[in-house]
């Protein structure tokens, strides 16, 4: 009864955080408001105390989190930002595990050097989800974002890969570089190949089984769906694979299952809706989980640091300071010189000279902010060794890490704003095409408006006749207005749009006024609750359809 109790708290403080982020009188990102929610949850006298199992929260909130992330990354700019993405996600992994391994090991004494190194493999890995419930969407240009988005959803493997091999030499005292690369290359390539896998084994599933008609029910592939990451990720994990990358491959492969086999409409929407739900439930209570984690062991290990002496509470706080300063350095110099390659690179080829640009080399060094799966990780460590004794340094990496998880989002939400300020965004790149996409999707429909009225028209009379090339032309002038306010010309296009926000502003009015109707008439007891659900759903999709054109 307990975990059934605890679950509904945190779905309603869920809920509360994205209440509380409207009534605020200042502008707070979601994470940090709902990481507050948490720590309050934690409050002694509340006595809500959720015990972290990082097996557990890995299993059951990254899979869903990384596969949604994978299924909806524009995977064309992924593709096209493949070398930053992987020098950032593979190559800034494994370097930072080596220099902040061998600093924080150097700094704290008492952290034993495998033990130091799996601390530096659980802050490398950056959690994009945070960053976008910070700056919010679009405030940072599209490509970076992309390769920030990208980077998240492979150094999370390459970062776990890197701890699983320190946890392993602080276990055995032994560690080969060339049996861990030979391994790491079979995990990444073995879990990538399962979510692929396990994704086209459904799409071949729903495609023979699943293949419903607009009338059939899409529940059970909807519910089959959200199986897929855990699915992959198991056998993954199974198979001493990166479960994570598997997740993330499956999101990938699954985007290109939809689009060669398209399935009904409803299906889509449903799956739409569902899914967009289970992201913000399941980012909510993985930053109120941080939240509820931060006071037991930051709050604890300040407070016996204080019953000692203030130097020692001093001393805690200058290792936070110290790591995180580290980790910044690190990425600013690391992504400085990827940048001056790359300029160096362009001049070759005769193209201007792209010096690096600090703003955009800052902006990237503090978007790299730490989430869920650091504190998983550090919390993996093993508590004692194979001969019983305490593993050492494990409480203060626990201490370190979650120091610097708390102090990344702080720094990220005082920094962004301010470094983002001003910043020229320039025209949208994918405006032209855009328009071009909305061109030729109106030009396809009047043609085939035109040929069902061709084949419908064959063998009606007179009377009929002119009364279906009435509705063809109520129907295709839909489109033909649509087109013109693409025009170039700037009056017809200006008339069409005047013409087009005329009719945008009289259907709403007439369903909203339909839906007022259908409401009196159900608390009349004119019309039972069927009905109404049927009819109110009806207006609603209309209405989300014609909101969705107009923005």
């Amino acid at each position: 009864m307990d975990i059934v109790f605890t679950v509904l708290i945190l779905l309603l403080a869920v809920a509360a955080s994205g209440v509380v982020i409207r009534i605020l009188p200042i502008a707070l990102p979601l994470p940090l408001v709902q990481i507050a929610i948490g720590a309050l949850l934690a409050w002694p006298k509340l006595g809500l105390h959720v015990t972290f199992d990082p097996e557990i929260f890995m299993m059951l909130f990254i899979p869903p989190l990384l596969f949604a992330d994978g299924w909806r990354i524009p995977k064309r700019e992924f593709f096209m930002a493949r070398r930053s993405i992987l020098m950032l996600a593979l190559g800034l992994v494994f370097v930072t595990v080596l220099v902040v391994g061998y600093f924080v090991h150097a700094l704290v004494p008492s952290i034993s050097l495998p033990v130091a190194f799996a601390l530096a493999a659980v802050l490398s890995p950056t959690d994009a989800v945070a960053l976008s419930g910070i700056v919010g969407k679009g405030k940072i240009p599209g490509r970076l974002m992309h390769i920030l988005e990208g980077e998240a959803l492979m150094n999370d493997a390459s970062g776990l890969v890197a701890l699983k091999f320190a946890i392993a030499a602080a276990l055995t005292g032994v560690f080969s570089l060339r049996d861990a690369s030979i391994s790491f290359v079979i995990i990444s390539v073995g879990g990538i190949a399962t979510g692929a896998a396990v994704s086209w084994l459904f799409s071949f599933v729903s495609a023979r089984f699943l293949n419903l008609t607009e009338d059939g029910d899409p529940a059970p592939g909807v519910v089959m769906t959200l199986l897929i990451p855990f699915a992959a990720y198991l056998i993954a994990e199974r198979f001493e694979l990166s479960g994570i990358l598997a997740a993330v491959a499956a999101g990938m492969t699954m985007n290109y299952a939809t689009l060669a086999n398209a399935g009904p409409v409803s299906s889509r929407v449903r799956a739409n809706s569902t899914w967009t739900m289970i992201e913000f439930v399941f980012n909510g209570m993985v930053f109120i989980l941080l939240g509820l984690q931060f006071p037991h062991i930051l709050g604890r290990a300040l407070l016996d640091a204080h019953e000692t002496s203030n130097a020692q509470v001093g001393l805690l706080i200058g290792y936070i300071a110290a790591v995180a300063a580290a980790l910044y350095a690190m990425r600013f110099v690391w992504v400085w010189l990827l940048r001056w390659v790359a300029s160096r690179g362009a001049t070759k080829r005769g193209m201007a000279n792209a010096v690096p640009g600090l703003r955009t080399v800052a902006v990237t060094t503090v978007a790299g902010v730490r989430g869920a799966v650091t504190l998983a990780g550090v919390l993996s460590l093993p508590e004692v060794l194979p001969d019983g004794v305490p593993l050492p340094g494990r409480d203060l990496a626990i201490f370190i890490a979650s120091g610097v998880i708390l102090l990344s989002l702080l720094v990220a939400v005082v920094a962004l704003p301010l470094l983002l300020s001003g910043w020229r965004r320039g025209k949208d790149p994918h405006a032209a095409e855009e328009l071009l996409a909305r061109t030729l999707a109106a030009q396809a429909a009047i043609r085939a408006v035109d040929e069902v009225h061709d084949t419908e028209c064959a063998d009606l009379d007179e009377s009929a006749s002119a009364y279906a090339a009435d509705v063809t032309a109520r129907v295709m002038d839909l489109y033909r207005r649509r087109l013109a306010t693409l025009d170039e010309e700037q009056e017809p296009r200006e008339l069409a749009r005047r013409a087009d926000a005329l009719e945008f502003r009289m259907k709403l009015a007439a369903m909203r006024a339909e839906r007022k109707t259908l409401l009196a008439l159900r608390s009349s007891q004119a019309i039972n609750d069927e009905t109404l659900n049927k009819l109110m759903r009806e207006v609603d999709l209309s209405e989300t359809a014609l909101t969705a054109r107009r923005k």
